[in-house]
């Protein structure tokens, strides 16, 4: 796949269209960095351009150039957490090994890089899901580029994993990974409610890995 200057992305133009050069884009990223930062400790709907543009060391008029109002900016975020996030999750399950001598140490692995994840962006990941359940296409769009990579990559190794006679003919190599997915992101979603109630991330996640362990490879 070719490369491209970052700069010559649509999703990186001004919002008068022009393309941003090498400080231009150094100033949105300050602008996303703070608008990360914030949604830490304020509601997204709380959140006010004048604060972020503050704590970006910038003025409300140079956040008006890069996005038109605070959801563009989330859309933003919510953006690069869907292309890193979802690479980073499916190379969890695509690198590891799945035969059953393995399986369960895999397992573990993708289960720590759910919890992981969704830990380090909970307040992002909490505007896309409280967005999907509202709604919002887009932000839907992206919940699912999020997880498609990891999903998909479940299903080819189920289908190895039938292949091979791990698992009963009769799997459905794309219902179970796209359960197995589901589980992950609902249990990484409430690890903080869920360890409130006594189950630390580390019972939380061999708990997740001998699910996925035992789902994938019958172990």
């Amino acid at each position: 796949m070719a490369t491209a200057d970052p700069a010559s992305s649509a999703s990186l133009r001004a919002v008068d269209g022009r393309v941003p050069g090498q400080r231009g884009r150094a100033t949105r990223q300050r602008l996303l960095a703070s608008t990360s930062e914030l949604l830490e400790s304020t509601a997204y709907r709380d959140l006010k351009v004048v604060d972020i543009a503050r704590a970006a060391g910038t003025s409300p008029a140079t956040f008006y150039q890069y996005f038109p109002d605070i959801e563009a900016a989330l859309l933003a975020l919510a953006h690069d957490l869907a292309d890193t996030g979802g690479r980073e999750l499916r190379d969890l399950v695509e690198q590891g090994e799945w035969s059953p001598p393995h399986a369960y140490t895999t397992a573990q692995r993708v289960a720590e890089g759910y919890l992981a994840l969704w830990e380090q962006h909970r307040a992002l990941i909490g505007v896309i899901d409280l967005a999907t359940l509202e709604g919002d296409s887009r932000f839907r769009e992206l919940r699912t580029e999020l997880l498609s990579g990891a999903s998909d990559a479940l299903q080819r190794t189920i289908v190895g994993a039938v292949d091979a006679g791990w698992l009963p003919s009769d799997t459905d190599p794309r219902a179970l990974s796209g359960v197995l997915v589901s589980m992950l992101a609902h249990v990484a979603a409430h690890r903080r409610g869920m360890s409130g109630h006594g189950m630390d991330a580390t019972h939380l996640r061999d708990a997740l890995a001998r699910i996925l362990a035992w789902s994938v490879a019958a172990v």
